[in-house]
């Protein structure tokens, strides 16, 4: 529904507003305000327009406007005397993305006013060293001041662009097949791990540990067996999905997918062989891996895409092995890579081994 609702909703021809306060209200930000306001068209989806401070304030807060700057008292003084200038950027907080959009942009635009500053003091210096005229002077430091502006905000110094294509709509046969066939495979996945699990009684747990079969044995076996064959059921159905979607793969993509499918499958595994060492009860394990396996589809991306969580949950997604697999899978499929990083994902399964022979070992000296 979120995705249907924001195909309908979302306006494409719309531009961002940004507000252009000042105070220094000098010769030079006069300019730098008319020159910025007048060609707002300079980025296709940002409108600019000079506004007081006040107004500013109470437009972020109607949310009519997405972002204000705000050039200080002293600012041109500042930057003629090279002292370090600041550009104080205020966001709304109701249009995040797009305030960091701005913020981006800005940053950029105030790097070269850095690298201006550097260059109109170089050449204030040197027309000091041969005495030139003030007024000569300074009309020579604001001509160079308006060359460096023009370069600054011209179109392909201050962003480059890139056009960024959301796969659930530009590809969205191909998208959501292999989000069905992700979470498809996370359910054979679970339910293959419980076949082979078996809830004994402590008598015959205890006569099973005697013969030497210990619980790091089970659990081992039981890891091996599930990770074999749910690999060979989701490569087969992974191939023929890419059969039907009529998606060739070169040989070195085959054993990307590959490497990632097994990653993946070996963290899901590690994970529930984690929460069956630390919750002796079956129906309360079942209910948490349950809710362990939901929460990890959910953010993967195969039911909605990341692009529509919170910016708060995006920061966390690549240490997922979940997110991290399906990423580079839709990468590979969708865009044609011919790359995959894989770091993440087996440092976190790392740490899963590590977790899950430490509980074991736990676990087999407290039951001696």
């Amino acid at each position: 529904m979120m995705i249907v609702v924001s195909f309908f909703t979302q306006d494409e021809n719309e531009a961002i507003q940004l507000g252009l306060v000042d105070l220094d209200n000098s010769t030079e930000t006069e300019m730098m305000v008319q020159l910025l306001e007048q060609s707002s068209g300079f980025i296709d989806f940002l409108e600019v327009k000079e506004l007081s401070e006040e107004e500013a304030m109470k437009q972020i807060e109607l949310n009519n406007l997405s972002t204000y700057i705000a050039f200080p008292k002293g600012f041109i003084q500042d930057l003629y005397q090279g002292y370090s200038v600041e550009v104080p950027i205020v966001g709304n907080r109701q249009q995040q993305l797009e305030s960091y959009m701005i913020n981006e942009t800005l940053q950029s635009v105030v790097r070269h006013i850095r690298s201006s500053q550097a260059n109109i003091l170089t050449m204030n210096y040197y027309a000091k060293q041969f005495n030139m005229d003030d007024d000569a002077r300074n009309d020579f430091v604001f001509e160079q001041f308006q060359e460096f502006l023009l370069y600054t905000v011209g179109r392909d110094q201050v962003i480059r662009e890139r056009t960024l294509s959301n796969q659930a709509s530009s590809s969205p046969v191909s998208y959501f097949s292999l989000g069905a066939w992700f979470i498809i495979s996370s359910l054979w996945l679970f339910s293959l791990y419980y076949f082979f699990t078996k809830e004994n009684p402590a008598l015959i747990s205890q006569r099973i540990r005697l013969y030497g079969a210990t619980q790091f044995r089970q659990i081992l076996a039981k890891i091996i067996v599930t990770l074999i064959v749910s690999l060979i059921l989701a490569c087969l159905s992974f191939f023929s999905l890419l059969y039907f979607l009529d998606i060739e793969l070169t040989q070195e993509n085959i054993f990307r997918t590959i490497t990632l499918i097994s990653i993946y499958q070996a963290g899901f595994i590690l994970s529930l062989a984690v929460f069956e060492v630390l919750i002796s009860s079956l129906k309360l394990r079942l209910f948490v891996q349950i809710f362990f396996v939901s929460v990890l589809i959910l953010f993967s991306g195969a039911v909605i895409p990341t692009l529509y969580l919170p910016m708060g949950i995006q920061d966390y997604l690549p240490y997922s092995y979940a997110y991290n697999s399906l990423y580079w899978l839709q990468e590979i499929i969708l865009n044609l890579r011919h790359y995959a990083e894989y770091t993440s994902s087996l440092f976190l399964i790392g740490i899963l081994i590590f977790l899950l022979l430490g509980l074991l070992s736990w676990k087999e000296r407290r039951s001696i």
